[in-house]
């Protein structure tokens, strides 16, 4: 099994006004940029292979955490909001109403206008999860909220219809391994990444 940590990236002013973000290229607010500047990783997982989505936020998160660019993987960006990025879900649930309310029901089927499923993003990951088993180098992909979500339901088989068995904290670093085949399992979700600070006496 290859060892696969998962970081979301840090808040941005978007995140802050809880709009949809999906391809829409948002950097790192500067609260979000201070936030991740408190963030450390453990020794070990400084000398995974360091990878990171296209877009901007992962690409800051993941400097940032690594003091160097990480390689760009295209297959990490996150879920295609379509028409529906800059907007609010609860504005969509007010506008939409029993649309909305079937849609969401559809769990891994869920399509916003004009864009991706979380089995869509699935797919995509797929190949990629082959990748890295086949490379047999523990990987840190530092990717997004849509991101975590499709690999954490490939792992456990949770479809998407409720609230996850686990909620994903931010600033935290999640734990997976990759087998032949891409065949991926939970190691363990929400390891804490905040600096410890040395007690004074």
């Amino acid at each position: 099994m290859t060892p696969l940590v998962l970081i979301r990236h840090g808040p941005t002013g978007w995140n802050s006004e809880r709009r949809l973000q999906g391809r829409t290229d948002i950097p790192l607010s500067d609260e979000g940029r201070e936030m991740v500047s408190q963030w450390e990783v453990p020794s070990e997982i400084r000398g995974y292979d360091w990878i990171c989505s296209p877009l901007k936020r992962a690409r800051e998160t993941a400097e940032l955490l690594a003091g160097a660019p990480a390689r760009i993987e295209l297959l990490l960006t996150e879920m295609d909001y379509g028409a529906w990025e800059g907007k609010k879900l609860d504005d969509l649930r007010a506008e939409l109403g029993d649309a909305m309310t079937r849609n969401e029901a559809r769990g891994l089927d869920f399509r916003p206008e004009g864009g991706e499923t979380p089995r869509d993003v699935q797919a995509r990951l797929k190949p990629w999860l082959d990748m890295v088993a086949g490379r047999r180098r523990p990987v840190v992909a530092v990717s997004h909220h849509g991101v975590l979500r499709a690999l954490y339901s490939l792992a456990t088989g949770w479809d998407m219809t409720g609230p996850p068995p686990e909620k994903f904290r931010w600033g935290a670093m999640h734990r997976f391994a990759v087998s032949s085949g891409g065949d991926v399992r939970v190691e363990r979700i929400n390891i804490d990444l905040a600096k410890v600070v040395p007690e004074t006496r």
